[in-house]
């Protein structure tokens, strides 16, 4: 039985390999790990430094590659997003009590549900857990190593996405927050007695004014 031959095993080109990932990165919808991308490409290929490729070639223009967690994708260069603004349509607004829960959970994560209420000084109802992980702005974590072995909650691959973050430790400070509509300027949690959070979808979203 004669050998195979090398070449059956021979990964295309370096410029082959970039031209695959952009192709990828560009029909998928959601950000590509790298991992997802050597599961696509021919055996022997390097993603990691096809994607170095890819994104020192899309700097600078319109669209760039950038990491969102462990994954990548293109995305609208910052200083023209303001070309995008036509597309884009905010029909209601997470309620104070979402977003403060979603703001604790993103500062503070891995964030137990008893620490957010702590944070905030009130308790968070589990309508308004469940909608923001229905969202995808949340999800569970690790268990907690102490009694009663409670859940933690993190941010998402789609939060961090949706905000242009590469991870948690890129979150904006409060002038960006509500410069981008996400904080108003009433006081922050614990400041205000009548602050409550009621179970159900009105505890999630209050409609625009």
């Amino acid at each position: 039985m004669s050998e195979p031959r090398d070449s059956l095993f021979e990964a295309p080109p370096m410029a082959d390999q970039e031209r695959m990932v952009e192709a990828i990165l560009f029909a998928t919808a959601e950000p590509v790990t790298v991992p997802q991308l050597a599961g696509r490409m021919p055996h022997g290929c390097d993603p990691a430094a096809a994607l170095a490729l890819v994104r020192k070639r899309f700097a600078g223009r319109g669209v760039h590659l950038v990491r969102v967690g462990e994954a990548w994708a293109f995305r609208t260069a910052p200083d023209l997003g303001f070309l995008m603004s036509d597309e884009t349509v905010e029909t209601r607004k997470l309620s104070r009590a979402a977003i403060e829960t979603l703001a604790i959970v993103a500062y503070h994560q891995p964030a137990t549900r008893a620490e957010i209420e702590e944070i905030r000084g009130v308790s968070v109802s589990r309508g308004t857990l469940d909608q923001l992980i229905e969202l995808d702005w949340i999800r569970l974590g690790r268990r907690r190593m102490t009694p009663g072995r409670p859940v933690t909650f993190i941010v998402t691959q789609h939060f961090l996405d949706h905000f242009g973050l590469e991870s948690a430790r890129d979150l904006p400070g409060l002038k960006e927050l509500r410069a981008a509509g996400l904080l108003d300027s009433r006081p922050v949690p614990g400041t205000e007695s009548e602050d409550t959070d009621q179970d159900g979808q009105d505890d999630l979203f209050e409609d625009d004014a």
